[in-house]
């Protein structure tokens, strides 16, 4: 199964756990590190239909996403209580309405040219949704696609061999490694999971600020 069918039917099956019913907590204590100004946009990768693009929306932010899954977006737009404009742009398609864009499409299409600007990177599901192999590619196109825009990074720290993910574990030595070059990561807070990751194994939650000094 490639990663594409396994994110379909998890939207198709209405299997979406990882989909949270509130903003998320490291989003809510942490975004005020990235020293953003009002109406600033901030990018949220692989954002599928989370509450965390209702909450930036509700504190003056403009929100980009991009999200592989058609379904979610659709779902995004109708909970938001918005009909978006829809057109193609290339291989992806727009979703749009005031202060939000959402490309759905593979991210690795998405260019920074029909991106746009943005000023911040919000990554709560997408680099821990990818398997090894696709961060490392994962993580240098988001560095090019948005011009080391500040990044705002959840990531969870475990033992792999007690669960296969996603989402997967990702370590301070691994964030160095993608990250490392362009910027200077800091890990800004870490707390252990209260009810274990998935109900299945003790975990770490890390969070992540990353800009260029």
């Amino acid at each position: 199964m490639t990663n594409a069918t396994y994110w379909q039917q998890k939207w198709e099956t209405n299997n979406i756990a990882f989909h949270e019913s509130q903003a998320n907590p490291a989003l809510v204590n942490n975004i005020a590190q990235l020293s953003l100004a009002p109406g600033a946009r901030v990018f949220v990768p692989l954002c599928g239909k989370t509450l965390d693009i209702h909450w930036l929306l509700a504190q003056g932010f403009r929100v980009a996403g991009a999200e592989l899954v058609e379904l979610a977006v659709q779902q995004l737009f109708q909970e938001l209580g918005v009909e978006p404009q829809v057109e193609t742009v290339g291989p992806l398609k727009r979703y749009s309405a005031e202060n939000i864009d959402i490309f759905v499409g593979d991210i690795f299409q998405l260019s920074a040219e029909v991106l746009g600007p943005v000023d911040a990177v919000y990554d709560r599901a997408a680099l821990v949704a990818l398997p090894r192999e696709v961060r490392d590619r994962y993580a240098a196109h988001l560095v090019q696609l948005t011009h080391t825009a500040r990044l705002l990074v959840v990531v969870f720290e475990y033992d792999q061999r007690q669960m296969s993910g996603p989402p997967f574990s990702i370590s301070a030595e691994e964030m160095h490694q993608h990250y490392g070059q362009s910027y200077e990561p800091k890990l800004t807070a870490s707390r252990k999971m209260p009810n274990k990751l998935k109900g299945q194994c003790v975990a770490q939650e890390h969070v992540w600020i990353l800009s260029q000094g």
